[in-house]
């Protein structure tokens, strides 16, 4: 989920804070400029990493009184890779899918299609319903006794809906697996706003044969080798007419396997309860 990565970049030092060492001053600025921001194609940056590696000489340019230095340093990003599982909570439904906050980053997407089957919409409540159909013979048993009234068994079955019935409230702990992430770079040209995007996901299994191959070459490890089935494909488009730019970085999520979705749907109340009165 976190990272670490390393940044050359040109930190200027205002005449201000000349008395102070240069690395001090270097670290204040790398401080006040790089916190809650999104590199473009690396992540959201979370704090600095420690002192810099390494630090220029400071060189001062006509009309500009700031001294300039080369500097390479580290930062602490938010980068989950992809189909790793996150947790964080519901913070908005819609018919195109829920949103989700982890605290610090608001841009996780779960689209419709990536909701556990079977899935609606509610329109009266504003929120996703999650409506599992169970195999249970007893249950089956109750239906066929009540056959005899139809109105009984329509009750019954109304019932039985109820009881699968579970929503994906505001606030709710979700649990979802990370399927791609989006960067996307805004930029004023003379042709109006345009923006690049580029987004790193899984490409398609190879074949049997080629992964038959490949393994019989021992080309990488297991985790080597799902690292080449990721793939990044770039973009641009134009947002001149558009009335919403999209946010620096997206992370588009999927709750569609069991054990993902709400955690209280997956919790082991008996479980626990007998943990407790062991202790």
């Amino acid at each position: 989920m976190f990272v670490i990565t390393s940044v050359c970049a040109s930190i200027s030092i205002p005449p201000s804070a000349f008395a102070l060492p240069a690395e001090k001053s270097i670290n204040m600025e790398i401080d006040k400029k790089y916190p809650n921001r999104v590199i473009y194609d690396t992540g959201l940056v979370i704090c600095r990493w420690g002192p810099p590696v390494q630090i220029g000489d400071g060189i001062c340019v006509p009309g500009n009184g700031d001294a300039h230095y080369e500097v390479v340093f580290r930062l602490l990003v938010f980068r989950p890779f992809v189909d790793e599982v996150c947790v964080g909570k519901i913070c908005q439904c819609s018919e195109e899918g829920v949103r989700v906050t982890t605290g610090f980053f608001n841009d996780v997407f779960i689209p419709a299609f990536w909701m556990l089957r079977p899935s609606r919409y509610d329109a009266k409540s504003g929120l996703w319903i999650w409506t599992p159909s169970f195999d249970d013979d007893e249950g089956d048993d109750e239906v066929a006794v009540k056959t005899e009234d139809g109105v009984e068994t329509k009750e019954d079955e109304n019932n039985e809906e109820e009881e699968n019935r579970y929503e994906m409230y505001i606030g709710a702990e979700i649990k979802f697996k990370v399927k791609s992430l989006n960067f996307t770079k805004v930029t004023n040209t003379a042709k109006g706003v345009q923006a690049t995007a580029t987004t790193i996901s899984h490409s398609a299994k190879s074949d049997a044969a080629t992964s038959a191959r490949l393994r019989s070459l021992s080309i990488g490890s297991d985790k080597g080798g799902e690292q080449t089935r990721t793939r990044r494909r770039s973009s641009s488009l134009d947002l001149t007419d558009a009335d919403k730019v999209p946010a620096s970085m997206q992370i588009v999520a999927s709750i569609c396997e069991d054990g993902l979705g709400l955690a209280e749907w997956w919790s082991n109340e008996e479980g626990e309860e007998e943990a407790e009165e062991e202790e």
